[in-house]
């Protein structure tokens, strides 16, 4: 099993001035404990399970870049991308732009999006889910079309790209790996089967029954079901020094246990970096063979 961070929350104790010195500082340490993704949500607002909207939020992309300058090995990505926030054919430009700086360490992580506060307080186009999901299989199908090098136009219902040009392309071949998030199992776990290279559920009572109808979408596509990286968020706080880390372990076995090969999540008290020293010396190795 590997071990991922997310980071959620940008109002840290020393406040915006020393922001990009404590992430950098938090970004290394992740890094060099072992962490094996580096992730960031994609809000323009912080969301209401973390804080106030007002709270600080950063550009996404513009950190993952500021991520990829201060780190040697960690993937890097957004726990999700909200399709509507950008243009499909500028993402694919962006997260190539990302693998490229980053030596080939970009993911596409992408979704049908929800939060309608942020979009319209930005005025960013906020359509109908159904509208969303439309948007999102065409968007896969964009950057998929893209990272192969394809510069015939685009026609979709949504999107239209007269030359769907992409230079220089990404270093990860044949294309930075897809993550696409959600659970819905009639639309998002069908397109993950079909374009995606990874899945990202989270750990509710029903999560193994959403790993059958994963299981089933590809074997109705043809697609091995193997190939598919089983990813789950899992907020991580293994206690001040340390006191919940057998609890941890516990957690994850049984998630292991149901086929996730990728647990990713935020750190409690992670602006402190001695919870990732601990998740670094004693989950990490723990967890290296499961």
């Amino acid at each position: 099993m590997q071990i991922g961070l997310q980071i959620p929350d940008f109002t840290t104790p020393n406040g915006p001035s020393a922001l990009g010195a404590d992430l950098a500082t938090v970004a290394r340490a992740a890094d060099e404990q072992g962490f094996d993704y580096i992730a960031v949500m994609d809000h323009f607002f912080q969301i209401s399970g973390v804080g106030p909207a007002d709270h600080e939020m950063l550009e996404a992309y513009a950190t993952l870049g500021y991520l990829a300058a201060h780190t040697n090995r960690a993937q890097l990505l957004t726990l999700m991308t909200g399709v509507h926030y950008r243009h499909p054919g500028i993402l694919a430009k962006i997260v190539t732009t990302l693998d490229v700086l980053s030596g080939g360490r970009a993911w596409l992580g992408i979704g049908a999006g929800w939060n309608e506060e942020e979009s319209r307080g930005l005025g960013v186009p906020f359509p109908p889910t159904a509208v969303r999901f439309e948007q999102l299989e065409e968007a896969l199908q964009i950057c998929l079309q893209m990272w192969r090098g394809d510069e015939s136009p685009y026609r979709g219902k949504n999107f239209s790209l007269d030359r769907p040009l992409n230079s220089p392309q990404s270093l990860r071949r044949p294309h930075p790996p897809v993550m696409v998030g959600g659970g819905g199992e009639k639309k998002t776990l069908r397109m993950v089967a079909q374009y995606g290279d990874a899945c990202n559920l989270f750990a509710t009572p029903d999560v193994e029954h959403k790993l059958d109808v994963l299981r089933g979408h590809c074997e109705r596509l043809g697609r091995p079901y193997d190939e598919i990286l089983k990813t789950v968020y899992y907020p991580f706080n293994v206690g001040p020094n340390g006191e919940r880390v057998d609890e941890t372990l516990a957690e994850l076995r049984r998630l292991a246990d149901l086929g996730f090969q990728v647990a990713i999540g935020a750190v409690a008290d992670v602006w402190q970096v001695t919870p990732l020293e601990i998740i670094g010396e004693r989950i990490i190795p723990a967890v290296a063979t499961w």
